[in-house]
């Protein structure tokens, strides 16, 4: 079973995003080092409402792009694979960071995206007067590319990394978008309902 060097954090990360971390705490920049040295990846564990509940994305790192006279890092890193723990030991003996063994998770090779997806995600985003910038052909799976900027709660982000298939984590996506867009469609509304009043207003003339 593989090992893991752990950086719990209290955010989600995706396969094929890229996170920029800034490295500062003791444990951490130990367990940088060692992974730029020794040339591995650790793992961030998504750490929510104080708890482990176990998944996290199997992180590479990219680039040191800064290092200070103190020891502090900026790294660059990028999510590889999927990962479950196994077990968990704080700290690792003889190391200041934590780690476990993890289950992997394959890459994900379907790459096709849902219209139906395509059209609410250009709905929500034309709601918010906000250009789309995802690309349903680039490598990384559309579901990845989009789950934090559709207003998932965290939870609700990972529970898309624990989907295993790119069809059910659209089919979870789309579930969600359409509970939103009546929301935000209704509070667009509203919003020019409130900026209307007090406005000097015509109105044609009825045919009664």
């Amino acid at each position: 079973m593989p090992y893991l060097p752990l950086f719990p954090l209290n955010l989600v990360a995706y396969p094929g995003e890229k996170v920029n971390l800034h490295i500062f705490e003791p444990r951490y920049k130990q367990l940088v080092r060692e992974c730029i040295e020794q040339e591995n990846t650790f793992g961030i564990p998504a750490f929510i409402n104080n708890s482990l509940p176990g998944y996290g994305t199997e992180m590479k790192i990219v680039e040191l792009a800064r290092e200070f006279d103190d020891g502090r890092m900026d790294i660059r890193t990028e999510g590889a694979r999927v990962f479950r723990l196994l077990d968990f030991e704080n700290p690792v003996p003889d190391k200041l960071y934590a780690g476990g063994h993890a289950h992997f998770y394959p890459h994900t090779s379907d790459t096709s995206v849902s219209p139906e997806l395509i059209l609410a995600i250009e709905k929500l985003y034309e709601l918010f007067k906000t250009e789309v910038r995802f690309d349903p052909d680039i490598s990384q799976p559309y579901s990845y590319q989009i789950g934090h900027h559709v207003g998932l709660p965290i939870e609700g982000e990972y529970k898309l990394l624990t989907l295993e298939s790119e069809a059910e984590r659209q089919e979870f996506l789309l579930e969600h978008l359409h509970q939103v867009l009546p929301v935000v469609e209704n509070m667009e509304r509203t919003k020019a309902r409130i900026q209307m009043n007090g406005d000097f207003r015509e109105f044609g003339p009825l045919d009664i």
